[in-house]
Order: C-alpha cells, then sequence, then structure tokens
C-alpha cells in the first residue's frame, strides 16, 4: 500500500505555527517579488481568492476583509519542510519526498497493520513534533493515493484528514466522484480533450480503449490509466535526476535601459547558474540568455529577444560562464528600451565527474580548484562574498519581500523570545 502525506496550505501553517494569532483568519503568502498568491488559507479561499491571484488586483479585497498578507520566506518553509520529513522517515524507510510539502511513503510487510489508525499516529506525530497539519492518502498505487489525498482534504470532517481505498467499491466511487481536470498527471490540454469525448470523470477515462489511450496520450498516459484501475506501475523514486537545464530569471523593481546595468545583472544571474550547477555535480555546454521589455507599457517600444551561447567545453566556472552570457546579451542588446526582466538559463548539462573532452579547446584545470575555494570561502563566510569585477560590489540582488514574517528557525537572532 501506498500513502501519499500532504501538507495543508503548507506555506500558510508555516506561518501560523509561530504566530496562533492568524489561526482562523484570512492568510495569503505571495510569490516571489509579491507577485501572485501560491498559498491560501481555507477562510481565504471561501472569500474567492483564486490561486495565482496577482496581488495588485485584490488589494482592495485584501483591505475590507482583513486578511493577512505575507512574502514568500522559503527559508523558513525549506527547514519546517524537512522536519517533516524527517518524522515521516521514522516511520517507514521507504519515502520519496515529492515535493516541498508532499511525500509518498510505501508500507511493504504491513499487512497485519491497522493502516488507519497507523496514519492517525503519524498525522498526530507530525501536528505534535512540528504544529503543521497533515492529510494522509491510502490506496493500493500512487495515483490511487493521490486520488485518497484529495478525498481526505475535501472533506476533513467526515475522514479526519484521512481516507482509504481498500476495496473495489470505494475505487470506483472516488474515481466517479474525481473530475477529470483533476487527476493527478492529466494536464489542462488533455483534460480539455478528453471532455471533449465526454470523458469527464476519472471512472470515464479507466472505461477507455488501452490502444486510444496509448496513441492518444502516450505511454505515461497509460502507466497512469493502470494506477488508476488498481494495478501498481509507479514505484517510488528514490533519488531524482540532476535538472536538464537550470535557469535564473528576475524582474526587475522599475526599469532599466542602461547597457551596464543589465550586464551587471546577466553577469549575476550567470554565476548563479554556475553555483547551482556545481551543487548537483554538473557542468553545461552552452547558456541561453534573454532579455524583456515591460509588455504592460504599451506606450513604450516592445522588444523581447533571446540566443543561445554555445560553449566549446564543458564547464561549470563562473567566470567562463559570465563571459559567454555577457557575450550573447551584447548581440541581442537594443538602445532605448526600457527592459523590465532578463534572466540566463544553462543547458546541455552533463556529470562534472564525467563528461566528452574537446580534441582543440578545453577548460583550463586552474577554474575547478578556484571554483572549490570560492564554494568553500561562500559557504563559510556567507554568500555574496566574492564576486566577479563584472558584478557591482556594492549591490546583493535582493527580491521584493515587503511583508517578509522573522526566520524563526533559520537565524539565531530571529527565534522567537519567551517573555
Amino acid at each position: 500500500m501506498f500513502a501519499l502525506i500532504d501538507c495543508n496550505n503548507f506555506y500558510v501553517s508555516c506561518e501560523r505555527v509561530f504566530n496562533p494569532n492568524l489561526n482562523k483568519k484570512p492568510i495569503v503568502v505571495l510569490s516571489n517579488n509579491d507577485g501572485c498568491a501560491i498559498s491560501r488559507s481555507n477562510e481565504a479561499k471561501k472569500l474567492g481568492i483564486p490561486m495565482g491571484a496577482p496581488a495588485f488586483k485584490y488589494e482592495e479585497l485584501f483591505k475590507k476583509n482583513g486578511v493577512k498578507v505575507f512574502s514568500s520566506n522559503f527559508a523558513l518553509y525549506g527547514d519546517m519542510s524537512s522536519r517533516v520529513m524527517s518524522i515521516l522517515s521514522k516511520f517507514t524507510p521507504n519515502i520519496e519526498i515529492y515535493s516541498i510539502d508532499e511525500a509518498f511513503l510505501k508500507f511493504e510487510g504491513f499487512k497485519n497493520y491497522d493502516l488507519e489508525s497507523y496514519c492517525q499516529n503519524i498525522k498526530d506525530m507530525v501536528f505534535k513534533w512540528t504544529g503543521i497539519p497533515i492529510s494522509i492518502g491510502i490506496a493500493p498505487t500512487k495515483a490511487l493515493a493521490k486520488v485518497s489525498n484529495r478525498i481526505a482534504k475535501k472533506f476533513p470532517y467526515q475522514t479526519k484528514g484521512i481516507y482509504l481505498i481498500n476495496s473495489e467499491e470505494k475505487r470506483i466511487k472516488a474515481l466517479k466522484w474525481l473530475n477529470i481536470g483533476d487527476v493527478w498527471g492529466i494536464g489542462f490540454r488533455h483534460a480539455e480533450r478528453l471532455k471533449n469525448i465526454k470523458i469527464n470523470t476519472a471512472y470515464n477515462f479507466i472505461n477507455l480503449e488501452d490502444g486510444w489511450v496509448r496513441k492518444n496520450m502516450s505511454v505515461v498516459g497509460l502507466r497512469l490509466k493502470k494506477e488508476l484501475e488498481g494495478k501498481s506501475v509507479l514505484d517510488l523514486e528514490e533519488v531524482r535526476s540532476p535538472k536538464k537545464a537550470i535557469a535564473t530569471t528576475r524582474s526587475f523593481e522599475g526599469t532599466i535601459t542602461d547597457y551596464e546595468k543589465i550586464k551587471e545583472r546577466i553577469s549575476t544571474f550567470a554565476i548563479c547558474c554556475a553555483e547551482k550547477l556545481r551543487s548537483q555535480n554538473s557542468n553545461c555546454n552552452s547558456v541561453y540568455v534573454f532579455i524583456r521589455s515591460n509588455k504592460f507599457q504599451k506606450n513604450k517600444p516592445q522588444y523581447r529577444n533571446g540566443i543561445l551561447m554555445t560553449i566549446p567545453f564543458s564547464t561549470n566556472s563562473n567566470m567562463i560562464i559570465s563571459k559567454y552570457a555577457i557575450e550573447g546579451l551584447r548581440k541581442i542588446f537594443r538602445k532605448g528600451i526600457n527592459y523590465k526582466k532578463a534572466g540566463t538559463i544553462v543547458m546541455g548539462l552533463d556529470s562534472s565527474e564525467s563528461y566528452q573532452l574537446n580534441m582543440f579547446e578545453n577548460e583550463d584545470l586552474k577554474h575547478k580548484y578556484l571554483m572549490k575555494t570560492i564554494d568553500f570561502i561562500q559557504k563559510k563566510e556567507g554568500q555574496s562574498k566574492i564576486k566577479l569585477a563584472s558584478q557591482d560590489l556594492r549591490k546583493r540582488w535582493k527580491m521584493k519581500q515587503e511583508k517578509l514574517s522573522p526566520n524563526y528557525t533559520c537565524k539565531l537572532n530571529e527565534i522567537i523570545k519567551v517573555k
């Protein structure tokens, strides 16, 4: 049997743990740069605030209804997530951390256990030790565990946050209830396509011919169908593969027209990508650079462009990736444009331990040892202690976070003081 553990309104719950005055009040947590709502309390959902709601459009509603608004505190959320996952690992060694607030557990050798009671113990311990409420769905497959979890969250009073699909009757009833657009693994386009042929529920979906599903939704869709039929074909993914591309993109607080200022930003973004490459033990052999004007300023010239710069050898060096990113910017930059957003994406990733050498040109070996030294110093002394000359030595990129809560568990000077 599989169990899907999902933290309820996770970012909101993290804020409430350290500020009980927020309980039963409408709360919204915003995305990077205080852009859109990415987590909402149940009270905020009842006010009609949708997921992804632009904060500036809902300011009046926030004020009118006393909605508490917070900037994303990812350091706090990441630490709380680690605490929850650590507790879950005590109940079974078979665990897949699916996202910051979700994990799959696999119960092997639990035939004589009462899984509902066992999961109640999990739920109680997570709440007692962290203050984070969770919902648990239990079923014979991962896809059905997702369905089961959705029922547990949708009907918290009837299920007490735990739902077990352990019979054919429960499985069929759940699939007839579940809208096709809410099925795990079926995106918007597939959902619309299925609705056009009168496939409106998960139960309608499993009644399709295998051949049709494979032809129109590939083997991935067929696996999902088998999972919903109760046949387990997806096992836990213990180790996730390294990313195939790494991006660092930002919207500027205002607009920038000066080439040197954008050049400094592109250099910083490229170095951020290089640091992420080294953290996952990867190299890249190309870097994509893009710049964009502000599409909302209709009365000003609009421009967007990007360019892929191929690096002749595999590297994760700050200096080399920054050099090629700046060269790309020079080729696409246009004067007289108010730029609002820019970014770099490193691609063509491979392992830094085993990569293809170039017969004629390769990276200077000194870079490898230099990057190790820089990373060591940055880790010990803090980020942005060492910069390239192409970066602004006095400027540190900072997101707009006007409503940021304290890092209660991550900084000694921000821990709760007992009075």
